[in-house]
């Protein structure tokens, strides 16, 4: 299977897969030992979503481009702060 990240950045299931790790990192915060976290998996680190590859898709927009401009309060805002 060929997988080019690029194509699929910023789409819905990235934006989940980041939500719980940021907020796995953020409880493992509030111990008092150290941890280490090894990505494995790290694609390029950064992707451009104006890219030829992301806006072929247009995935990002049902991912994070829904949460770039959301107005988030209570319970989700909460949720998603450490992200």
């Amino acid at each position: 299977m060929n997988y080019r990240h690029a194509y699929h950045a910023g789409n819905f299931a990235d934006v989940v897969k980041h939500v719980v790790l940021s907020r796995l990192v953020e409880y493992l915060k509030q111990k008092d030992k150290a941890f280490r976290v090894i990505d494995t998996h790290a694609g390029v680190g950064r992707y451009d979503l104006s890219s030829t590859e992301a806006q072929k898709t247009g995935e990002w927009q049902g991912g994070i481009g829904r949460l770039v401009d959301a107005a988030l309060d209570g319970p989700a805002a909460a949720l998603l702060a450490p992200y």
